[in-house]
């Protein structure tokens, strides 16, 4: 039972870097571009689930983002999340689709993760739309600077959307020449 809530947990916080589709103009994509091209390399951090039935359970995770070549936005992730002894393979991609994003975290809604089902950047900040089944969600990733990341993941209860996760990572790879810059 346990491994199937952090399965649960740990793709939500890989959801680490409201839902609403935003119409993209042609000034947006270069924006959006920068930004994921931001989130590449390495990231370390901690989280804590700040709500439901395990909430105050603490687990650190380290992942690797590659930004996806080509003209539209987008993110790969690969690494890991752990809770004591249980460790959790994570991977998501998320990629510009039209004039939102789309995606999944690990095998998508249709296994064991979550589906991305919208998107927007602005600001230094992504806004994801997340769905699993009945649960939906979002995950909000905050880039204050090149070197951390904040991100919250919460879901609707009733027409509220209640946090349930948050995540600070810290760059492990800090190369000024390999980050990018938020336009």
């Amino acid at each position: 039972m346990f491994s199937r809530q952090f399965l649960l947990v740990s793709s939500l916080a890989a959801a680490t870097l409201t839902a609403g589709v935003c119409v993209h103009s042609a000034e947006a994509a270069p924006r959006d571009k920068a930004f994921f091209q931001s989130v590449a390399g390495s990231w370390n951090g901690p989280g804590e689930i700040v709500a439901g039935k395990y909430k105050g359970t603490k687990f650190t995770c380290s992942l690797t983002g590659k930004a996806i070549d080509g003209s539209g936005a987008g993110v790969k992730l690969d690494g890991t999340c752990r809770v004591g002894v249980f460790q959790q393979p994570m991977s998501a991609e998320i990629t510009q689709s039209g004039g939102s994003y789309s995606g999944k975290f690990l095998d998508g809604a249709a296994g064991k993760g979550l589906d991305v089902t919208s998107g927007t950047v602005n600001d230094g900040t992504v806004v994801l739309g997340l769905n699993r089944q009945k649960l939906n969600g979002a995950m909000i990733a905050r880039v204050s600077d090149s070197k951390s990341m904040n991100v919250t993941i919460s879901v609707k209860v009733g027409e509220q959307m209640v946090p349930v996760i948050g995540v600070t990572l810290k760059r492990a790879d800090v190369d000024p020449i390999a980050v990018g810059s938020i336009q």
